[in-house]
């Protein structure tokens, strides 16, 4: 069986101000829930991060969603693998069913259906050959600041991405849409997006990025500006990807991991077939900084 896709992630955070006046900053929406923070996007009846407070950064948690009544085929499943289900923990939501990965990332299944985005707005653009905004300025309608319909993907690090390709195919039936040999994984939950979730390769786990689809180009280069402008200096981008195909910017977070903006990204059947690349991460964009494949999350103990 498969998960249908991506429903949030944890964050454990020294300073939970801290992380809602960043979020903030990026266009999500930040509220109290109990001694967590829960940041959700626009329009959108689903928890998108949950911010649990500790003595260090790391990732607390990755949720994915599955259809009501399968959480009992789930487990059976699970079971069969040798998996252990486990309490929640610390910080974590109750319910669904709880476990770690061979990184030990602790994984929660819920059941519950993806909500839906809201409706982004349409753009006439006038390229060669096609001009359809005729007497109508763009420029007054393309510096809003952009709210984010939706966290479209993560990838985190993992001490063997093959490893830990496998083991998400396997427990949760996530598929294998592109891989550059030995670096990075891509995976997707069926059709839509080419990729929900993925690896990096690293000597530890660790959050690497997670990445958040906003409604265009304009949208996307603002809010790099608007961020820049609220002192998130540190950033890459504007590029567009190789794998994955979204346009792209990212911008370095307080604790050394990154957030994306994201637009225009490659959508897939149960056709795609997932291949392996030696690629460079981006067909155009400035110079990777030196610390983007930086892990700077403490390792386990």
């Amino acid at each position: 069986m498969r998960v249908s896709g991506l429903l949030h992630y944890g964050l454990q955070l020294p300073d939970l101000a801290q992380g809602k006046d960043f979020y903030t900053d990026f266009g999500l929406n930040v509220d109290e829930h109990g001694d967590r923070l829960v940041v959700r996007c626009d329009g959108r009846d689903q928890d998108q991060t949950l911010l649990v407070e500790g003595h260090d950064k790391r990732l607390h948690h990755v949720a994915f969603a599955t259809p009501e009544g399968s959480l009992p085929e789930l487990q059976r499943h699970l079971e069969s693998l040798g998996i252990t289900l486990l309490d929640a923990p610390a910080g974590g939501p109750e319910g669904g069913l709880w476990f770690r990965d061979p990184d030990g990332n602790a994984v929660n299944v819920r059941e519950r259906e993806l909500a839906p985005p809201r409706p982004g707005e349409p753009v006439e653009q006038n390229v060669a050959g096609d001009y359809r905004r005729v007497d109508r300025a763009r420029w007054l309608s393309a510096h809003t600041a952009p709210r984010p319909r939706r966290l479209g993907h993560m990838l985190v690090f993992s001490s063997d991405v093959n490893r830990s390709q496998d083991f998400y195919e396997r427990t949760l039936g996530l598929r294998l849409s592109d891989r550059i040999t030995g670096k990075a994984v891509f995976m997707n939950s069926g059709p839509g997006d080419h990729h929900v979730f993925g690896f990096i390769q690293s000597s530890h786990p660790g959050l690497h990025h997670s990445s958040w689809e906003v409604d265009n180009l304009d949208q996307l280069a603002m809010g790099a500006q608007i961020m820049a402008d609220k002192g998130h200096t540190v950033g890459w981008g504007l590029g567009r990807h190789t794998l994955g195909s979204n346009l792209f910017h990212y911008m370095r977070d307080p604790w050394g991991s990154w957030i994306e903006y994201f637009s225009d990204i490659d959508q897939i059947t149960e056709d795609w077939k997932g291949q392996d690349w030696d690629v460079p991460p981006a067909v155009w964009c400035p110079l990777m900084p030196d610390e983007f494949l930086r892990n700077v999350e403490p390792k386990p103990e």
